[in-house]
């Protein structure tokens, strides 16, 4: 009895620590401007991402969309260059991403929708300077600045718990009279996988005016 409660401490401290430091990364920037009941308004500057598009609930895209983004960072690209990962990664519906400055061939509510995936790029980088990808489906996208409400949680990633977040968030917005550019929320996830549920940080993001 005594050895299996120390095997089950050791794992859940390796897997603490792994959650931890796997997390550690560059993190997209942005300044807050007011802070509400049980969200932020936050403001985006102009960054770069790289993206694709897939189809399915939050939790589908996420699983598709990572695995096709993820491998143009680890080097699917022309320069075979790996380029560092940074959080969060992004799930919104596909008819509300802003295509601007379009160089080449992840962010969910509902099911059976189109949505993307974005990765933040580094902001070391330009749109000059990307390495183009070698998989026609991600796209390297300019994002203009943004104003964003953003009510962040923690728990167990499913696609339940953040509708359930994003709902939240909504009617929050609705009673303070917020002006939304679209009821559609986006989904960004900033820990690496496998992460205990309560070291996570999860947000759902709806654009304002």
């Amino acid at each position: 009895m005594k050895i299996t409660l120390i095997i089950a401490i050791c794992v859940i401290v390796l897997w603490t620590i792994y959650g931890y430091f796997a997390s550690r990364v560059e993190q997209a920037e942005y300044s807050v401007v007011d802070k509400k009941n049980g969200y932020e308004i936050r403001v985006y500057p102009k960054h770069l991402v790289a993206q694709a598009s897939v189809s399915g609930n939050y939790t589908e895209s996420l699983n598709q969309g990572f695995s096709i983004v993820a491998g143009y960072i680890f080097g699917g690209n022309k320069k075979s260059q790996p380029i560092a990962m940074t959080a969060p990664v992004t799930i919104g519906n596909t008819s509300e991403s802003q295509n601007i400055a379009m160089t080449a061939p992840v962010t969910a509510s509902g099911t059976n929708l189109n949505r993307t995936i974005s990765f933040v790029m580094p902001k070391e980088y330009s749109l000059e300077s990307l390495p183009v990808p070698t998989d026609p489906r991600v796209k390297i996208v300019e994002v203009p600045e943004q104003r964003f409400a953003v009510l962040r949680y923690s728990g167990w990633r499913s696609n339940s718990l953040t509708e359930k977040q994003g709902k939240k968030l909504l009617q929050l917005l609705e009673k303070d009279g917020v002006s939304m550019v679209s009821k559609d929320y986006t989904y960004a996830g900033y820990n690496a996988p496998f992460t205990l549920p309560w070291m996570t940080r999860q947000e759902v993001m709806i654009e304002i005016k």
